[in-house]
């Protein structure tokens, strides 16, 4: 699952991994929570004949998706996740991904081993990093909600998908990640239907990340700065990266962590 991430690249390392243009200056974000604003790639107008260059643009969206057709938010869960398993196919999130597909950049995300209650050890938080640095995008969906005012909310999700073997020890799910060499077939929502994509939408190879344990102020949203990320002694640690047998289990589509 993803509940938790960073993105603290600069603004130019964001522009040339993404190929994105106009994107205003950014600040480095250690501990991105939902609700709160995040920066998305979208496919921008095409660029002019005989261009290469990707044509995206940046925008900012609110991290918890509301389908066009939802009256009242409050009353509405909080969708900060769509399962790449059955997003084609649920309400909420077919219609983005037919018409609505997104990147979203990160430095890395948060997870927290849950141990069994019976062994009486505390929960412990990981910070999950590209091995070799740089930034990824996560597969994204964004749908823009408006309200019977006309005021719009532009509003998106990321996808996940059950966990790869190096990380099913932590968690059972993990963020989608699109490579660099898939992005503009992703976010081709005009001549590749989601059936097309569907390939991209699975675990991330097994040695992209790495897993770093911290300390328990990621816990607290009002902790925004880079000690958050400081690596410490495991107080409940499984074995990273670990191999697993089976299927692992699923804990549900709204579970933020």
């Amino acid at each position: 699952m993803c509940g938790r991430f960073a993105l603290t690249a600069t603004t130019e390392e964001l522009i040339e991994a993404m190929s994105v243009e106009g994107l205003d200056e950014i600040v480095a974000r250690y501990n991105i929570v939902p609700t709160q604003p995040i920066l998305a790639i979208i496919e921008g107008e095409s660029g002019p004949p005989g261009s290469n260059r990707p044509n995206r643009k940046a925008v900012l969206i609110r991290w918890g998706l509301w389908p066009a057709w939802v009256k009242d938010p409050a009353d509405f869960p909080l969708l900060i996740n769509a399962r790449a398993e059955t997003a084609i196919g649920k309400a909420s999130f077919k219609a983005a991904m037919r018409h609505r597909r997104i990147l979203i950049p990160a430095s890395g995300f948060y997870e927290w081993y849950r141990p069994p209650k019976e062994t009486g050890e505390k929960s412990q938080a990981y910070w999950v990093r590209p091995k070799r640095g740089g930034i990824v995008a996560f597969a994204g969906l964004m749908e823009t909600w408006s309200s019977a005012e006309g005021s719009e909310v532009d509003t998106g999700a990321i996808l996940t998908a059950s966990a790869n073997r190096s990380f099913a020890a932590i968690h059972d799910r993990m963020p989608v990640v699109i490579s660099p060499e898939d992005y503009s077939r992703w976010l081709d929502c005009r001549t590749q239907e989601p059936r097309q994509v569907l390939d991209l939408m699975r675990s991330p190879d097994e040695d992209l990340f790495e897993a770093i344990p911290v300390s328990d102020l990621v816990n607290k949203v009002s902790n925004m700065g880079p000690e958050i990320q400081a690596r410490v002694e495991a107080a409940a640690a499984p074995a990273v990266p670990a191999l697993t047998k089976g299927k692992p289990k699923d804990d549900g589509q709204l579970s933020l962590f």
